[in-house]
């Protein structure tokens, strides 16, 4: 320990080590105002930086030494009393038109070329090809349903254009490129339950159109009124609830694509039912074997990159293998290339609706606006988690006006309405992650290598490049490769999409915690540190219970309404909760989603104080095994910050 006395008897402490915390500072500053230094050399450079303004860690003792100067110079000569007059804080009813657009471009556009740059890395072409086949098969299986339960409205050619779309827009334009946006099972079910209520009234594609302009408009507003500031509300409680519920949306696709090969005898389903599992076992043992300690780094690492695409060709071959080859399997149903599923053009006749019709689409677009709000958001939250260590920042208030534009085109253009995927777009940023080994210091795995993540490849290619393919998929030799892959290789895809985002939910690891022998149960987990047992229970039971009620609502007619269901799940975190649960308790509990970094668009997280000095951004270590973006773009600074900015955050403005 350091310690300097001043002469006005002010004694600052510092630590000597990677982060210098300021224990005294006198006289305080208020937040809302930037520090009025004489100087650049009088500024503390002992407040840590945000992530992109440096790639070094703070401290040491020469910068100890220093930062008790400066200290001791601030206690000697106090600020002028206008520097120290607290902002008036404005009302929560005046809102800054376009300033969450305008903060969201200013903060990303500094880095958009290094975001096309840094794709010269070998992560970015395993990432394409896996998010190829995990975004496209489970479209056009989404597609089947469509196809079934619209009278054909939407087959294959609209889903995959579908998702073109939203991979050209976002990987272009995007201010959070990593997230993939394509067909969900959600839209899935509110397509096919509005044609349920309207389709015997009126023609279904036009009145679905008239229901993407009006979202369109929504979707513009929210963002024009920065509506998504709300999402510093969104906690791991709404997203591994909804999270859950998109997994088990998966697994019951994956039974569902089997219980129809039964239309084909039942020599066709059992040796549906046995590939399918093939390809969950087969692929589940490829993620196993690529992230644990067999055979050499680089045998491990192309195992896991390409494993889930090879079983795909693998079992698409098998099934013709011997008598195999004369069992009747179904197969994905295609169309004629680059044309609609109806005799139609692609764009939809919307002004051939009646007044009374589209003002009817409304209330559906309401709906409509109020599932993409949470689920887009949410899966941007979820592919830009904590557990990522993201250099780059974050635009909410953007990508939401973007997703308002793609719903418009998806409207004219008759498609179904594109947004962000769960578990697609955290698969894509896990896919982008350049790891090494170290070792594990958990008394559970002490002195086993662990996999830790170096840093993420943050780029746009691999996104705008999966999109590409899905375009060429339209195309007539390779709608026909498409042609003969077995429904049943698409079950087993469904399974082990559904598995893998089930083992990363918080909801199944506090399962899997109750369920534990006590004795077993590591000291390092978490959970552990909860003083009542009944409080894991009761959390637990709460997030099983919303889960129950969206799956349920989702299985009758009023699934259009489920929307209002997810919605829900953020006021009863925030207002409800807290009433039961101490706040230690929710702490453990339940968590920011997103890092405060990522989270400084929408103006934080709820629950995590805005200032934390003593929190440093460790530099990044380069990994031999694998390659990485260009080292230009750590810790490169952001520009266009307001000082308005950088005291929300406790910083001074060190760009001056």
């Amino acid at each position: 320990m350091v310690t300097q006395t001043g002469t006005n008897n002010f004694s600052p402490t510092t630590e000597v080590g990677p982060s210098v915390e300021l224990l005294h500072r006198a006289p305080s500053t208020p937040r809302n105002r930037r520090p009025s230094w004489s100087s650049a050399r009088e500024r503390p450079h002992s407040v840590p930086k945000r992530p992109w303004q440096s790639k070094h860690v703070l401290g040491g003792a020469g910068g100890a030494s220093e930062s008790l100067e400066r200290l001791s110079h601030e206690a000697q000569h106090p600020r002028s009393s206008p520097a120290t007059t607290p902002m008036k804080k404005g009302k929560w009813w005046h809102v800054r038109l376009f300033r969450g657009m305008v903060n969201d471009v200013r903060r990303r556009a500094p880095f958009y070329l290094s975001d096309w740059t840094d794709a010269w890395t070998y992560r970015v072409v395993p990432s394409t090809v896996y998010m190829y086949f995990a975004n496209v098969l489970p479209a056009l299986a989404f597609s089947l349903d469509m196809f079934s339960k619209t009278n054909m409205s939407y087959g294959v050619n609209e889903v995959l254009l579908a998702s073109v779309l939203g991979a050209g827009v976002f990987a272009i334009l995007a201010a959070q490129p990593l997230v993939i946006v394509g067909v969900t099972g959600p839209i899935t079910v509110f397509n096919y339950t509005v044609y349920d209520i309207i389709a015997h009234r009126t023609d279904y594609v036009a009145f679905m159109c008239w229901i993407g302009l009006w979202s369109m408009i929504m979707h513009f507003v929210l963002a024009i009124t920065n509506a998504c500031n709300a999402l510093k509300y969104v906690t791991r409680f709404s997203c591994d609830t909804f999270g859950f519920y998109i997994a088990f949306i998966y697994l019951q696709k994956g039974i569902q694509v089997l219980t129809r090969q039964y239309a084909r005898g039942e020599t066709s389903a059992y040796l549906a039912i046995v590939v399918s599992l093939l390809v969950l076992m087969t692929a589940y043992a490829c993620g196993v074997v690529g992230n644990g300690s067999l055979f050499q780094h680089y045998v491990r690492v192309f195992i896991k990159d390409y494993g889930t695409p090879l079983t795909i060709c693998l079992f698409t071959g098998f099934v013709h293998i011997g008598k195999m080859e004369k069992v009747n399997l179904l197969v994905l149903p295609t169309s004629e290339s680059f044309s609609p599923t109806l005799n139609r053009g692609w764009v939809v006749n919307f002004w051939n609706v009646s007044v009374g019709d589209v003002f009817m689409a409304f209330p559906f677009a309401v709906l409509l606006t109020v599932l993409f709000y949470f689920d887009h958001n949410v899966s941007s939250l979820i592919a830009q988690g904590t557990e990522f260590p993201l250099r780059k920042p974050a635009g909410f208030h953007w990508d939401i006006f973007l997703l308002g534009i793609t719903t418009g085109l998806g409207g004219i253009l008759g498609l179904p309405f594109p947004n962000g995927l769960i578990p697609q777009a955290p698969f894509h940023t896990t896919s982008l992650c350049v790891t090494r080994q170290r070792t594990d210091v958990n008394e559970e795995h002490k002195g086993k290598a662990e996999t830790v993540v170096d840093y993420v490849v943050e780029q746009r290619v691999s996104n705008l490049a999966q999109g590409l393919l899905i375009l060429g998929t339209m195309s007539g030799p390779l709608l026909v490769v498409l042609h003969l892959i077995p429904e049943a290789v698409l079950s087993g895809l469904f399974f082990v999409m559904g598995i893998q985002a089930l083992e990363a939910n918080g909801i199944t690891k506090k399962i899997l915690f109750l369920a534990r022998d006590r004795s077993h149960t590591p000291a390092s987990d978490p959970l552990k540190r909860v003083q009542r047992r009944a409080a894991v229970w009761l959390f637990l039971g709460i997030e099983l219970l919303g889960f129950g009620a969206t799956f349920a609502i989702t299985q009758t007619i009023a699934a259009v309404g489920f929307p209002v269901f997810i919605l829900l799940l953020i006021p009863v975190r925030t207002f409800l909760l807290p009433k039961y649960f101490t706040e230690s308790e929710l702490s453990i509990l339940d968590a920011p989603t997103a890092s405060p970094f990522t989270m400084e668009s929408v103006g934080g997280s709820y629950g995590v104080p805005d200032v934390l000095p003593s929190v440093t951004t460790p530099p990044l270590e380069t990994n031999e095994a694998n390659e990485g973006p260009s080292k230009k773009t750590v810790g490169r600074q952001a520009q266009g910050d307001s000082d308005e900015d950088f005291m929300e955050r406790g910083e001074p403005n060190t760009e001056a």
